[in-house]
This record gives structure tokens, sequence and C-alpha cells, in this order.
């Protein structure tokens, strides 16, 4: 029978622990209201400083914490800390890089890593709270109480970057189903007598897409005063994606040479149009099993079932 003191302790324990988490998020809320009072002068002048003042960017660089802000203040510099660790300890931040540009977002490799960071004391804090917070995981051996912590913010690292894989995976998957399409869309404007600019210019204002943003990053770069094969090569080196670079690399050679492009987008094009049949008919082929599954273990049992069960009943009820 367990102690009536045991009891109390662990009531206790649970109430800190959920007092706690009440406490700093009703914190975090009220820190997220706007003020009602006016900013002070040092606010409204750092922003404006941060290129010839240090003290500037140090003010305004712990102001601005992520991704909530009482929780930053206290915790950023140990935060910090650790996220760099981390960084120092995986490496790969060429790698990392590539797959935030290829997935689309913003973020820098330390964002990244400092999300790595907390969805790795996420899971050990949820390992935590239920090998010491349950009945049964009281009831595990030390080695484990002290091993599932540290597996679980492995795991929450590694989940983090097959979600960044996966983020760029797909968006490279549309990018290079959409390429066809654009190019055919840039051979029709390049026929009708458009430079290679206003063709790009037309199609990324004129359709939607992954591919039609990217575009319109390049047409923003060359506005900017960045060269077109510059802005091309520099898409081309973010995105490393073989049937773009292809098309990157026949652009910036016939704007050297100064030859025709809509006779080499429209060929590029078909030659896209055929690589995604190949691909479509690679994929139903891998899936050929897969697809066998359910017409053999479902649809031909019932099929069977529907064929003999009548003629069972009959002889059943004849008899």
């Amino acid at each position: 029978m367990v102690p009536v003191t045991a009891v109390s302790m662990t009531a206790v324990a649970w109430g800190a622990f959920f007092g706690s988490v009440l406490g700093i998020g009703l914190w975090s809320l009220v820190s997220l209201t706007p003020r009602l009072s006016r900013p002070r002068l040092a606010n409204r002048l750092a922003p404006y400083l941060l290129d010839v003042s240090e003290e500037a960017r140090v003010f305004v660089g712990r102001r601005s914490v992520d991704p909530i802000p009482v929780l930053g203040t206290l915790f950023s510099p140990v935060f910090e800390s650790l996220a760099q660790t981390l960084a120092n300890a995986l490496g790969g931040a060429d790698i990392i890089e590539r797959r935030l540009r290829q997935s689309g977002s913003t973020r820098t490799v330390d964002a990244f890593r400092a999300e790595q960071l907390a969805w790795a004391l996420i899971g050990a804090a949820g390992a935590m709270l239920v090998a010491f917070g349950t009945p049964l995981g009281r009831s595990w051996p030390v080695i484990v109480h002290i091993a599932v912590p540290g597996v679980a913010a492995a795991a929450g690292v590694l989940l983090r970057d097959a979600v960044l894989k996966r983020a760029a995976a797909a968006r490279l998957a549309r990018i290079e189903s959409e390429l066809p399409t654009i190019l055919e869309f840039l051979t029709l404007s390049l026929a009708a007598g458009e430079g290679i600019l206003d063709a790009l210019r037309r199609v990324s204002r004129s359709t939607s897409g992954e591919l039609s943003r990217e575009f319109a990053g390049v047409i923003g770069d060359v506005h900017a005063g960045v060269s077109l094969t510059t802005a091309l090569t520099e898409l081309s080196r973010r995105i490393r994606l073989t049937s773009l670079t292809r098309f990157v690399d026949q652009v910036v050679g016939a704007i050297d040479r100064g030859s025709p492009l809509a006779e080499v987008l429209r060929a590029q094009a078909q030659d896209g149009r055929e690589e995604a049949k190949r691909h479509l008919l690679e994929a139903a082929g891998k899936k050929e099993v897969a697809m066998m599954v359910p017409l053999v273990f479902l649809i031909l049992p019932m099929t069977i079932l529907f064929a003999i069960f009548p003629g069972l009943f009959v002889l059943q009820a004849g008899f």
C-alpha cells in the first residue's frame, strides 16, 4: 500500500509542475500584449544605429528573442550556448543551408539549430515526464531512466532534420513538375518577340507556384542591380535541381552568345514532359506489389465469398 506521505509529495510535485507551466504561459501571453505606454527613446533609436553602434546591436538582440519573449529573456544565454554546441557537434552547415533554401525557408542555419535544440528539449522533457511521472515509468530500471531522455532528445533532433529534408524534397518535386509548363510559357513569350527578362517577368506575374516565386525573386534581384545571368546562376546554385540547372545553363549561354532561345526551351520542355512520364512509369512499377495487396487480400476474397456463399446457402436449404 502506498504511504500517504508519498501520495501527498507526488501531488505537490505535480501541482508545482503544472502551476509553473501555467504561470509561464500566462506571463508569456501578458508579455505579447502591446504596451499602453509610449516606447522609450532608446527603443526608438536603437534600430537606426545598428550599423554604427555595438550597444544598439546588443540592445536590439537582447529585446528580440524567439519564440516566446519571457522564456527567451530568461534562458537566452544558456539556449544560445547549447545551440552552438549542437551546431558544432552535428556540423553540416552547408547541407542545412541548401535544404533550407530548397524548402523555401528564410531561416538561417543558427535558427534551424535552435529549433532542433527546442525539439530535443521537448523530447527529453516528455521522456522524463513519462519516466518519472507515471507508475509504468517509475518501474523501469535506473539505466532506462538515464538513457530514455537522451534517446528522446536525439530522436527530436533527427525528427526535425527529417521534417526539413522531406519539405525540401517535396518542394523540389513541385518545382520539377512545374518546370515544363513554365518553359512552354517562356517559349510562347519568346516566340512572340519578348526578351528573356520580360518573359520571366510575365511568367512570375501570370502564374502561381514555387518556380514562379523563385523567378519573381530573380526579377527582384535584377531590379536591385544584379545582372540577369548572375541572378539565374544564384538561383541554380540555391536550388540545385538538375533540370533547372540545365535550363539556367542554356539561358546563360544564349545570353552570352546572343543565340535564340525559343527552340531550345521548347525542346527542353518536351524533354521535361518525357522525363515526368518516365518517372511516373517508374513509380507505378515500384508500387505494383503494393497495389496487389488490396487486390489479393480484400477484393479477391470478397469476390470468392459472393460467388460461393449463395450456392452453399441453396445447398443447405435444399437438403
